[in-house]
């Protein structure tokens, strides 16, 4: 006997799991220094969230009030522009979050490998597939044992973080910003991938609003949600890479190397804090998974519903939770563990944008043919002033686009292979639509 969705998510489950839909602490942010130096890569974290978080955050808060249904962005889709455009988002949704999904495996292992220097391939790959089924055994439980758990891991990676930048600053011996370039950068290819590694540690600000139906008061807690945890995600990466450049020689860091960056720049607590952030470091993976796969999975729930796939995926347990899509979801993301990271950020920045524009065309479209409809939160400026907050981020990932297609070893090939995949939607659907939604009655709103 299947049971309907229980609400068990609270404001502060929702906070730490959009946490982990978005950043899950500085990891990664290392390779931004890498790849930017200095004083670029922190001026790009800090003018990201203005131009682009900001802007997304205000969208999705009135999206996410004006309709808390579970499925999230793809109903805010369906409702402004039909099945097509809807099956369209939740295919570029599955797409993307298939590359997101392998990313976090692999950091997994890399974190590991500060205690395991030596694990061959396939013990990284089956330690990969453990990653990926114990955040699917978490799932199984529901929607509230994922928050609590998000809690726990979130509450443990920021005060690690804290803990290093308070304990590098005594060792300070520069300024965080100088060399404000890196002097090899590869052009203007180098900086868009740069900048792509900084949306990626900054995009998915709407990614838990697809388990509304699974929140406490949704349509009031989303946005508060949002509005704690911007600010959450922003400190969490200015505060450690300011302390810990000023602190350190930032030519020497690698990828995947918070420890060693830890023990270059907190003196003798440097051992300690070296094995804290290792040990974060590999908690943030498995959670990053966790949350992810909590949000992911209901994509395929909710377009079940509407016979836009195989209705056995629409069918919760009997504690409500989606057990069906879960399992589906978490095999299809085994297949793809142990990817190359350099290789998915790309794509997964462009397949993500396209998916997010059309929620904001929703939006744009809901506000001019439905403009009663309007939850607890609405931004305070007519369609015009929402049309430019759209335009900032377009115009963003316009630009990063153009700059990655210079970067003939890791943007293009990831631009094509990011459109190619989307393209394949299109057929898609007129087997879908000819198949699973004949005689299929749209239901009343």
């Amino acid at each position: 006997m299947s049971s309907p969705l229980r609400r068990t998510l609270t404001t502060a489950s929702l906070v730490f799991v959009m946490y982990f839909n978005v950043s899950g602490g500085a990891f990664t942010t290392e390779s931004l220094i890498i790849s930017t130096g200095p004083g670029l890569g922190l001026l790009i974290l800090i003018l990201v969230p203005l131009f682009w978080s900001l802007p997304e955050t205000l969208l999705v808060a009135e999206l996410a009030s004006m309709l808390p249904d579970e499925g999230g962005y793809y109903k805010w889709v369906y409702r402004a522009f039909g099945p097509f455009w809807a099956f369209q988002n939740g295919w570029w949704t599955w797409m993307y979050s298939l590359v997101d999904m392998a990313i976090y495996p692999v950091l997994f292992n890399q974190y590991l490998g500060f205690f395991f220097p030596h694990i061959g391939p396939v013990a990284q790959w089956l330690i990969a597939l453990a990653v990926i089924w114990i955040a699917t055994g978490i799932n199984l439980r529901g929607a509230g044992r994922v928050g609590s758990v998000s809690i726990i891991s979130g509450s443990f990676i920021l005060a690690t973080f804290l803990l290093i930048a308070i304990a590098a600053i005594p060792h300070i011996g520069h300024v965080p910003w100088h060399p404000f370039a890196k002097k090899d950068v590869s052009g203007f290819g180098g900086l868009g991938l740069g900048i792509s590694i900084a949306l990626w540690n900054y995009i998915g600000w709407d990614n838990a609003s697809t388990v509304q139906g699974e929140v406490v008061n949704a349509t009031k807690t989303y946005p508060r949600a949002l509005a704690l945890t911007l600010p959450l995600v922003v400190l969490g990466y200015i505060v450690p890479l300011t302390a810990t450049l000023g602190a350190s020689d930032w030519t020497k860091w690698q990828e995947g190397g918070w420890p060693e960056i830890a023990r270059a720049s907190t003196g003798s607590l440097g051992p300690f804090l070296a094995v804290c952030v290792a040990l974060a470091g590999m908690v943030s993976a498995l959670a990053l998974f966790n949350a992810l796969l909590l949000s992911y999975s209901r994509i395929p729930f909710a377009m079940a519903g509407d016979s836009l796939l195989p209705s056995f995926l629409s069918r919760p347990d009997a504690r409500g939770t989606p057990r069906n899509a879960v399992i589906i979801s978490a095999v299809c993301y085994s297949v793809f563990a142990l990817l190359s990271f350099a290789h998915l950020v790309v794509a997964d920045v462009l397949l993500y944008s396209m998916a997010l524009f059309l929620e904001f065309g929703a939006l744009i479209a809901l506000r001019i043919n439905e403009p009663e409809l309007r939850g607890a939160y609405r931004i305070p400026t007519g369609t015009g002033g929402v049309i430019i907050l759209t335009a900032i981020p377009v115009v963003i990932l316009t630009v990063v686009t153009g700059l990655e297609t210079k970067d003939g070893e890791y943007g293009l090939p990831a631009i094509v292979a990011a459109l190619g995949a989307a393209a394949i939607g299109l057929p898609l659907y007129w087997w879908v639509n000819r198949t699973l939604r004949a005689g299929f009655k749209e239901p009343a709103r």
